[in-house]
């Protein structure tokens, strides 16, 4: 591995001799990054997650987001100590070997797709809440459709894509706090919730619930945990998948103009985005509604808005979350491409995608990963609601990611091992080092676990090996051909 050097004008070239531009500022890769740390999981899967854990959701997103910090640490440091790597594929292949590289391209391809399909579940929920009547597949074929022409362009416009849709997610959330904030001082009332779908609420608050920080601190009188240690566990699932794309950072990083001091930046702020973005907002939710009065099919950003009457509010915010879905989706089309690029760019995937279009932007990989994204629909239907393929899809998404954080923790101890004077010139050195790690690999096996505790995921999560199955044959395959393509080139 060389030594730290500065920032190259292009990536390293795929076998094609073609390269991704570097077209990405400063300001687009902070917005990713915040992108990437406000997802889908916060605005439709929290209202999940409070039914299941109540107002100990604030714990469990500090917890998740405390542990993950420090895995983008570890990929920030390898990704700094060699300009060359274009994402973290790069650095397990080449820390690890080239099946990590193999296995953990094609998963986070598949993470990306299988987030896909939970976004158009979302984004079909968020549509169907103006127009109950539009058939499920028009939002969805739609979003696909548009998400892909737009990146077709150029890396730059998707860029401004995310920068402004990261831009529409903070105002709403900061928006939120602060009418929280408001109806609490007031002592707003809230109306009574219908009987019929959320009986415990309507018993508890027969004449409504009053807004107050009493509705975290004692939730219906059962303190922060009213569903005792089941419920704080069972939480863990959606809020888990919340944060996948909190590392899109590191496959945005090679195309930026200057990673060594946009990188660390965007890396540096997680903790800060972790406590606003989700702690407050959360926070504030709990505060005008209490957890039982939150129906958790519906997002409980526009429920909140819904209950205290104001009804174009509710609007406005059914919008933003459904434009976060679509950022979701949008930074999903994005990253997958570049996945297949890289994997293209070292025979791991055909030569196809790794060809780049006039503007720089490998479409090939595009217009496949579109197309994949697309059975999305056929889930909507298959699974009986939008929220059960939703939980499907995240799950499985959750597993696949919590297997390629694994394997970046894992590259970094090895690269620590092996590379003492790459960490010695480091400035940007993952805090508490080794020990850290360790700590986080148990995190991740134990978020396997608590997964299994439901029945929902536990589905999901038995369906996740099939695919590991499939990557063993499709490497084997793959380095028979290796082998049978060296021993024909030594015998002629």
């Amino acid at each position: 591995m060389s030594s730290p050097t500065a920032a190259p004008d292009t990536v390293s070239p795929s076998r094609s001799g073609e390269n991704l531009e570097r077209g990405l500022g400063n300001r687009h890769l902070q917005m990713i990054a915040i992108g990437g740390a406000i997802g889908t999981g916060l605005f439709m899967g929290s209202g999940k997650t409070i039914n299941l854990a109540g107002p100990s959701i604030l714990f469990i997103y500090a917890i998740i987001g405390f542990f993950l910090y420090f895995v983008m640490r570890a990929m920030g440091e390898i990704l700094l100590s060699n300009l060359n790597y274009k994402s973290f594929r790069d650095i397990v292949e080449d820390i690890i070997g080239p099946w990590a590289g193999f296995f953990v391209g094609w998963t986070y391809w598949l993470c990306w797709i299988v987030i896909g399909m939970a976004d158009i579940a979302a984004v079909t929920s968020y549509v169907l809440w103006w127009f109950p009547d539009l058939p499920q597949f028009v939002p969805a074929l739609a979003l696909v459709l548009l998400l892909l022409g737009l990146n077709l362009v150029a890396v730059r416009l998707f860029g401004e894509i995310e920068f402004w849709l990261a831009l529409i997610k903070i105002i709403a959330i900061v928006a939120l706090v602060v009418t929280a904030v408001v109806l609490v001082a007031i002592g707003f009332v809230s109306p009574p919730v219908d009987a019929a779908l959320l009986p415990e609420a309507a018993a508890a608050y027969p004449d409504g619930a009053k807004a107050s920080l009493a509705n975290i601190l004692n939730a219906n009188g059962g303190g922060m945990f009213p569903n005792g240690l089941t419920g704080f566990l069972g939480g863990f699932q959606i809020a888990f998948y919340a944060f996948v794309g909190i590392e899109l950072v590191g496959t945005a990083a090679a195309e930026t103009k200057d990673p060594e001091k946009s990188l660390p930046k965007a890396i540096n702020a997680i903790p800060i985005r972790v406590v606003l973005f989700y702690v407050f907002a959360l926070a504030a939710i709990l505060a005008v509604t209490p957890y039982l009065a939150i129906d958790p099919a519906v997002s409980p950003f526009v429920n909140m808005f819904a209950l205290t009457g104001f009804a174009l509010a509710a609007t406005v915010v059914n919008f933003v979350v459904l434009t976060s879905a679509a950022s979701s989706m949008n930074s999903g089309i994005y990253s997958t491409s570049r996945m297949l690029f890289g994997l293209a760019s070292t025979r791991e995937a055909p030569r196809a995608f790794g060809r780049l279009s006039d503007s720089k932007v490998p479409a090939n990989a595009l217009l496949f990963s579109c197309v994949c994204v697309l059975p999305g629909v056929a889930l909507l239907y298959a699974s009986g609601s939008i929220m059960s393929a939703f939980t499907y899809a995240t799950t499985l998404a959750s597993v696949l990611f919590i297997f390629v954080w694994a394997l970046i923790i894992v590259a970094y101890l090895l690269y620590r091992k092996r590379q003492p004077e790459s960490h010695a010139a480091s400035k940007y050195k993952m805090p508490l080092g080794p020990v850290m790690c360790w700590i986080v690999l148990a995190f991740l096996a134990a978020m396997v676990v608590i997964l299994a505790l439901e029945k929902e995921t536990l589905t999901a999560l038995l369906v996740s090996p099939a695919w590991f199955v499939i990557l063993i044959v499709a490497w084997l395959i793959r380095r028979q051909r290796q082998q049978d393509d060296q021993a024909g080139a030594t015998t002629a």
